[in-house]
């Protein structure tokens, strides 16, 4: 089981500052000891050039004693080695080690035979005279270890506290991270209505809280969509299938009477109604899905608006009327822009009394192409769900009249894809005008 973050930072923290600890402690333990070893150095120096001066001013005795600590010992020997004063804990001492050849003076640790403690110790030649001044060094030597010792146990004391500290910390940080996770943890395909808690800071747990909020509000708005969509895709398979089930049974119970060849073209118009509707909703699932992205060549939407006019023509279901279409160009997929183009002369043709018109121009940036008919009408109340999936609308532009009440829902999906918009133009009357707008310059 993998140690939780509250524990590993925890953890990390405590290292690192323990690791500071021992270098700080250790430079500190060095810097006392170099600090007290220079000040014996300069105390050494100073007997060193108070026993000089007493020699060269001829008051110099035998046993040199005053130095201040009683262990501190002094020697003076001739060039020959004989000592010709010293301090009473070195009279019977034979002569310390001189200087080696080529220096002058040397400061050193050493022990002497007359103590066992070691000793700091500064030789001097002076003339023909070595001057050896040296105290013990126990009083920098417990100082140090009076040091290391406090530390030894200041370092885990302050590791164990700050420790603490970092756990309480983190757990209190972390505590509406966890709150987060279990609420997220209970939210179920039922409960997608749940949110999690934003805290009142401004910090970045409440961001991610927000953050997911509004994830969990796309997701809810998406299940919402996705079961209406589900929903109103099986009453539109359903009801076909109802219609020829009907039908079938009734030419099977009254065999006289039946008229079988009615009975097969409504079942074949039903098949392709069924087939158009399976088409539409493979193309919104690929759609949603985002596998089925958009080819970009240079498209003209004015040879794709005269196709489907010349197309309608040849339905013979009303008159065409296309002379307002001119040169219009957009960067795009010419099969995905001809189907939204389609859609809407569908749409017009299904509801029109007599005409459908097609226009398309170029300007300022943006290519427009629209459909229009003089049939009922849109009420401007339904000018937005006209567009949604299954839509239904209150007057006589309905599914009923032979669409699958995909095609505008797809042509808003294609025409938002090439970076544009379609609308209902609400100054156009009678009828309805269905505009769509793509910028020119979508790559």
């Amino acid at each position: 089981m993998r140690a939780g973050i509250r524990l590993r930072i925890t953890a990390a923290a405590t290292v690192v500052v323990v690791v500071v600890l021992i270098v700080t402690a250790a430079v500190l333990v060095v810097s006392q000891r170099r600090a007290l070893t220079e000040d014996v150095d300069d105390a050494l120096w100073l007997r060193n050039d108070e026993i000089a001066v007493a020699y060269e001013g001829g008051g110099l005795a035998d046993s040199i004693d005053g130095q201040g600590d009683e262990d501190a010992v002094a020697q003076v020997v001739t060039a020959d080695e004989k000592v010709i004063a010293a301090s009473a804990n070195l009279t019977d001492e034979s002569p310390l080690p001189a200087p080696p050849d080529g220096r002058r003076t040397i400061l050193r640790d050493t022990h002497l035979s007359a103590d066992d403690a070691r000793y700091r110790l500064l030789s001097r030649r002076i003339g023909g005279l070595t001057i050896h001044t040296g105290t013990p060094l126990d009083d920098v030597d417990e100082s140090v270890a009076t040091l290391r010792r406090n530390m030894t146990v200041t370092i885990p004391a302050v590791a164990a506290v700050l420790a603490a500290l970092v756990w309480m910390l983190v757990g209190r940080t972390l505590r509406p991270v966890e709150a987060i996770r279990a609420e997220v943890a209970d939210i179920t395909g039922v409960s997608l209505h749940r949110r999690v808690p934003e805290p009142a800071t401004r910090d970045e747990i409440a961001r991610l809280a927000k953050t997911m909020n509004a994830m969990l509000d796309r997701i809810e708005e998406t299940a919402a969509k996705q079961q209406r969509f589900v929903a109103d895709a099986s009453h539109e398979l359903c009801s076909p299938l109802a219609r020829m089930r009907s039908e079938l049974e009734v030419d099977l119970a009254h065999p006289g009477p039946a008229d079988l060849r009615a009975t097969h073209r409504s079942a074949l118009e039903e098949v392709r109604n069924l087939q158009n509707l399976v088409d539409d909703l493979l193309h919104l699932a690929k759609s949603d899905s985002g596998t089925e992205a958009p080819r970009r060549v240079l498209v003209d939407l004015d040879d794709l608006m005269l196709a489907e006019a010349r197309r309608m023509r040849v339905a013979g279901l009303v008159e065409v009327d296309a002379s307002g279409v001119s040169a219009a160009q957009v960067y795009g997929d010419p099969d995905q822009l001809a189907r939204a183009i389609r859609n809407l002369a569908d749409n017009a043709a299904r509801h029109a009394t007599t005409r459908v018109t097609f226009t398309a121009t170029e300007s300022a940036g943006t290519a427009e192409v629209s459909v229009s008919d003089d049939g009922p009408g849109i009420p401007e109340s339904e000018h937005g769900r006209v567009f949604e999936r299954f839509a239904r609308l209150d007057t006589a532009r309905t599914p009923s009249t032979g669409g699958t009440g995909l095609g505008l829902a797809i042509t808003r999906e294609i025409v938002e894809r090439h970076g544009g918009t379609v609308r209902v133009d609400h100054t156009h009357a009678p009828g309805a005008r269905l505009v769509i707008s793509i910028p020119t310059d979508t790559l």
